[in-house]
């Protein structure tokens, strides 16, 4: 059995080379593998591995005094998720194309899992799948307005051709862990609009902290990892990846 845990922060990061060097061998140490980006701005990882193993890697990344608060979300699977260790410098984090955009400064009001029905539910919202059309595929929340984007880059082209006449709305925004509403929230308000919401946590939380009879997310949630697709409690989805295009399946 794998633990596999997902987490970032935006944090000042300037040494981000030499913190990369000390994380891929506390890594390599503990047998964990999994895709971890960093920047000036900070850190975005998905890892995989023994509990114990991943256990050690987070608490090394805590004992860094700008990671102290850094929140993570896990889940256990029998799949091996990643079969290799990859950590890329990067100029952002999760990359809009935008660096006057900095969420250290301003972000959209977190909404809990527990809060974001009622908040859908008002009929003046205005619901904003903040993901990639491939990830919008397999699954979302009903209503939800796809930007129809092929990478978040295209964000800055979406809000600025559909949605110049909605700065008076308020908007609930959501993304799989959160990282890129982070960014698109602050890309919002930079932007004029007035009332930007975001789940906290993402879909992913969603999925593990509400029960399915209550839950208003439809389909399945696209991950990036072996797994292809996580269901509620974050249970392996059934979507598979076409090995021609890299798009993924439904089942």
């Amino acid at each position: 059995m794998k633990t596999v845990a997902t987490f970032y922060k935006f944090v000042n990061l300037p040494d981000c080379e030499a913190f990369r060097d000390r994380l891929e061998a506390e890594c390599r140490a503990h047998e964990v593998c999994g895709m971890i980006i960093l920047a000036t701005e900070g850190l975005n990882a998905t890892l995989s591995g023994p509990k114990a193993g991943v256990d050690a890697v987070l608490a090394f990344i805590r004992s860094d005094d700008r990671f102290t608060t850094m929140p993570h979300r896990e889940c256990e699977t029998e799949r091996d998720t990643f079969h290799r260790l990859r950590l890329v410098i990067r100029p952002e984090i999760v990359t809009l194309g935008d660096p006057e955009v900095n969420p250290n400064e301003s972000v959209g009001e977190y909404v809990s899992p527990e809060n974001w029905n009622e908040l859908i539910n008002q009929p003046n919202i205005l619901l904003i799948d903040a993901r990639n059309n491939y990830e919008v595929e397999l699954g979302s929340f009903e209503g939800a307005l796809n930007p129809q984007t092929a990478a978040f880059g295209d964000w800055d082209k979406f809000v600025q051709e559909q949605l110049s006449d909605a700065k008076d709305r308020p908007v609930a925004m959501f993304c799989t862990g959160g990282i890129r509403c982070e960014k698109a929230s602050a890309h919002l308000l930079k932007n004029g609009f007035e009332k930007v919401y975001h789940l906290q946590g993402g879909i992913l939380n969603y999925l593990q902290q509400t029960p399915s009879e209550d839950s208003k997310w439809q389909g399945e949630c696209f991950v990036f990892d072996h797994r292809v697709s996580v269901t509620h409690g974050l249970q392996e989805g059934e979507s598979r990846v076409c090995f021609g295009c890299r798009w993924p399946l439904k089942p």
